[in-house]
């Protein structure tokens, strides 16, 4: 077996691949006996078909899958070999016709590949990028503490009705005003003012107090046949046909609290003696925002070192036709006109790659599974921090990061993630940052198309 390599230009190349029967016919031979152990036809035990019947029957399909094999090996052993950086997928090289695949042959095969072009990206500390610190605002601080207070608070009695309140009370039907005999009748209805689609029947409920009756239409408050269902009890389409006004005697009344800023709620948001004032909270709370607000900082600062890198790559040449050649042949799907719209923005995408690999290797940057896991688990803290809670247990961290790369895409995003991450520390060594403190009004319009 023989490659060969012929470059036509700078970007583009052609491997010829010789094969010859002593490459295949080892192999082939083997693959007919493993067939023949499995095969099962009329009138032959199985693992007794002769081989020369296998051979007439399957021989040729049975040649082509080793070939195949033997092909795409002697390819990539190239490619590893000289250390090739190729673009896409080798592709058969059009107008040169596949050889025939029979017992005996010598065969020939051409493919075409793209090489990635030669570049160098010299970033020195002449090159001077901004680095946007977003300031955490005290309203960001008091917006996060009440979330938090709000997320270990609970129920309390209350006396008097108010529009968020929980009521709980006796619902009884009407006859004008009067109670309906047999009429519906719910002990344990329970309702809350501020879900009443009617303004006018809220009304009748805030301000009441414990023992107190108010008149009100369930239909005209909820319009809604679970919302009726639920109160009145009824179901289906006694729910869905009851539109009569009701009587309701408040028989308790409770309120969401937030929670009271003692150490109990410190210790619950943030681990035991870890925050022992409202100062300390207060501090906890900014110092927390402020290292969230770090990765949006990095996402703005590499979106500006990617447009510094792309301008100093304008010029390279890269292998179009090949390029959108295999963009059709990864993809029948995609259309010639798609391809064409969506080219030159797969271009820039393909260079700041490049530039990333060429940076990560420059700075001997590696991506090991400890560093796989540690991503997804602080990925895991951030989520996690999102829905209010900072103090998430290590173990349930080190689950839900499992969970994110038990499969291929979540080890592809975490790995990505990660030499991202190391990336831009490297960027920030090899540049002058030129630090600005912006608001985070300020920083979100810096995201606004002009």
């Amino acid at each position: 077996m023989n490659v060969s390599q012929n470059n036509k230009d700078s970007v583009n190349a052609t491997l010829s691949v010789h094969i010859a029967p002593a490459d295949y016919a080892e192999k082939w031979e083997q693959s007919l006996k493993n067939f023949r152990k499995k095969a099962n036809m009329p009138g032959f035990r199985p693992g007794c078909v002769p081989v020369g019947l296998v051979k007439k029957m399957y021989g040729r399909e049975l040649l082509a899958e080793e070939v195949n094999r033997i092909l795409s090996t002697a390819l990539y052993d190239y490619i590893k070999e000289k250390n090739l950086n190729i673009l896409g997928e080798p592709l058969p090289t059009e107008g040169v016709p596949a050889p025939t695949i029979e017992e005996g042959a010598e065969m020939d095969f051409s493919f075409d590949i793209a090489l990635a072009p030669e570049f160098k990206i010299d970033l020195t500390k002449k090159n001077k990028v901004k680095y946007y610190t977003i300031q955490v605002a005290q309203d960001m601080v008091d917006k996060q503490v009440s979330a938090l207070r709000g997320r270990f608070g609970n129920y309390v009695p209350a006396d008097q009705v108010e529009e968020k309140d929980v009521v709980k009370g006796e619902l009884v039907e009407l006859d004008g005003t009067k109670v309906k005999e047999d009429g519906v009748k719910n002990e344990g209805a329970i309702l809350s003012p501020n879900y009443m689609k009617s303004k006018t029947e809220q009304k009748k409920v805030i301000g009441k107090k414990v023992g107190e009756t108010f008149k009100f239409n369930p239909r005209k408050a909820y319009d809604n046949d679970a919302e009726v269902g639920s109160l009145t009890g009824l179901k289906g389409e006694d729910a869905k046909n009851f539109n009569a006004d009701c009587q309701f005697t408040v028989k308790e009344i409770t309120r969401f609290a937030e929670a009271e800023l003692n150490q109990d709620f410190f210790d619950k948001a943030y681990g035991k003696g870890n925050v022992k004032s409202e100062k300390e909270l207060n501090e906890k709370v900014k110092s927390d925002l402020a290292g969230q607000f770090v990765a949006d900082s990095d996402i703005k600062f590499l979106l500006d070192m990617r447009s510094l890198v792309l301008g100093k790559m304008k010029d390279l040449v890269f292998p179009d036709d090949f390029l959108k050649r295999w963009l059709k042949a990864s993809n029948e799907k995609l259309t010639d006109a798609q391809i064409e719209e969506e080219y030159p923005k797969m271009i820039e995408d393909l260079k700041w790659q490049l530039a990333k690999d060429q940076l990560a290797q420059e700075n001997g940057i590696k991506i090991e599974e400890a560093d796989v896991r540690a991503t997804a688990k602080r990925l895991a803290k951030a989520q996690f921090v999102q829905y209010g809670m900072f103090n998430a247990p290590d173990d349930i961290l080190e689950n839900y990061a499992d969970s994110m790369i038990k499969d291929k895409e979540g080890i592809r995003q975490a790995t990505d993630r990660a030499l991202e991450d190391k990336v831009v520390a490297a960027l920030k060594e090899k540049i002058t940052l030129d630090n600005a403190e912006v608001s985070f009004e300020e920083f979100n319009k810096l995201f606004e198309t002009k």
